[in-house]
């Protein structure tokens, strides 16, 4: 068939391998002249004026994303090269926090948990004591908990120190916030899968290069097209309204086709849906509004990334930090605002020396305060002095991943499809939800 995807971020273009795996021919519809949605690469500069590929937010990956590490190999990406693999790690600049080592799970977990600097036995045994009842119970809870709910027996300290950074950094959602039951689902593929799945695995190439790209290559040598700078503001149907249950034929900028998948935001699907509704036969209008109304009641959170240049000598031979990522304490008091909870050493991971890249999950606030701040925070936690060099605010990074929330499902109206990391599933908003679902999409082709 010929088949249409529009949106060529990670959700996108995992759709049109898969589907040009199937036997189809898929062509792309990307309104802007990158590949990767929220997950694509930028051109910088330094203060000096040498040219810098940076990202629109720093992203990571873990060892259970078993179906993007897949679809990289297929494309022609190898993992060992575009990706430094560490052990999980949740350490701080003092040197406490989690830190795992190599090893068959779940053992690596739970000798990491024993090991840990900084806890005492009664903050390891609590911890030990509620992972052996997660997965006892099969990774399960009530619907309707929140994290802080499904974590409250745990000590202050391990809620700070580990609960708080892994569910921002996992679910971009405040603990209080965010739902118990995705959290356990995380817990289970990264702490409890198979061997290396809790490894971290942090990119050496820009995020386009690591997927996007390679996969527009692949496409358009097996006779693909991706179609650059080619908004798609509507979608036509022929179907008659004496026909409900009929496939119909799809029509995109005019062009015909077979099928059609939506691989945009949920608020530029939304747009596109109700916009079309208008032209479209009422049995398949209603459709498109009931979908675009689940869409459009998803709250988002925003990310800020600030990337910065440290003005003073690196405090290791191996780089600017001890190791290509740390965490920070976070704090939102106004009186002494620590707004990052992440920095990592872009010098180790490829890039310019003295670079860092400091996240802000679930961000508040304007640009310019949340770098000033981040700049302090760096100072009296990291002991280094940095110049910023570009802030970056993706406003809807993620969808709020609440309990009990409700999202957009794959399937809007015959013959036409939806992906991306908010489409129902499992997982929270990431690359390996928005690799998913494009699969699971062009499977339903």
């Amino acid at each position: 068939m010929k088949v249409a995807i529009i949106g060529g971020g990670w959700a996108g273009m995992a759709a049109a391998v898969t589907a040009t795996r199937g036997g189809h021919h898929a062509i792309v519809f990307e309104a802007s002249r990158v590949l990767g949605g929220r997950a694509r690469g930028l051109n910088g500069t330094l203060p000096d004026g040498t040219p810098v590929t940076l990202d629109n937010g720093q992203h990571i990956l873990i060892g259970a994303y078993s179906e993007t590490l897949r679809l990289m190999q297929l494309v022609g990406v190898d993992p060992d090269v575009a990706l430094a693999r560490l052990p999980l790690a949740l350490r701080f600049p003092d040197g406490s926090g989690l830190a795992l080592r190599h090893g068959p799970a779940p053992w690596d977990a739970l000798a990491g948990i024993v090991s840990t600097r900084g806890w005492g036995w009664r903050d390891k045994l609590a911890l030990l004591r509620s992972a052996i009842g997660w997965r006892l119970g099969g990774f399960r809870c009530a619907p309707g908990a929140s994290v802080a709910q499904l974590c409250a027996a745990l000590t202050p300290r391990l809620q700070r120190e580990f609960i708080e950074p892994l569910c921002v950094a996992a679910l971009n959602t405040p603990a209080e916030q965010a739902s118990g039951q995705v959290f356990l689902r995380v817990i289970r593929d990264s702490l409890f899968a198979g061997r290396g799945g809790s490894n971290l695995l942090l990119p050496r190439v820009d995020l386009a290069a690591l997927f996007p790209d390679a996969a527009a290559r692949w496409l358009q040598a097996r006779g693909g097209e991706v179609r650059m700078g080619q908004r798609v503001q509507t979608l036509r149907c022929n179907l008659a309204p004496a026909e409900p249950s009929a496939l119909a034929r799809w029509h995109v900028n005019e062009e015909a086709f077979d099928r059609v998948i939506l691989a945009t935001s949920a608020s530029d699907a939304a747009a596109v849906l109700a916009a079309s509704s208008v032209v479209a036969p009422e049995t398949i209008a209603a459709q498109f509004r009931r979908w675009a109304g689940v869409a459009r009641a998803l709250r988002f959170e925003a990310i800020t990334t600030v990337y910065a240049l440290a003005t003073t000598s690196a405090s290791s031979s191996a780089g600017l930090l001890h190791c290509p990522m740390l965490a920070l304490r976070s704090s939102l008091d106004p009186a002494r605002a620590a707004p990052a909870q992440f920095v990592f050493d872009r010098g180790q991971l490829g890039g310019p020396a003295n670079l860092l890249a400091f996240v802000v999950s679930t961000s508040n606030g304007n640009r310019d305060d949340l770098q000033a701040q981040v700049v302090a925070q760096a100072r009296s936690q990291l002991g280094l002095r940095v110049a910023p060099i570009r802030t970056i605010v993706e406003k809807r990074a993620t969808f709020a991943c609440t309990p009990g929330l409700r999202r957009p499902p794959p399937q809007i109206a015959p013959g036409l499809l939806a992906c991306g990391d908010y489409i129902e599933g499992p997982y929270p908003a990431t690359l390996e939800g928005a690799t998913r679902s494009g699969v699971a999409a062009a499977q339903f082709l």
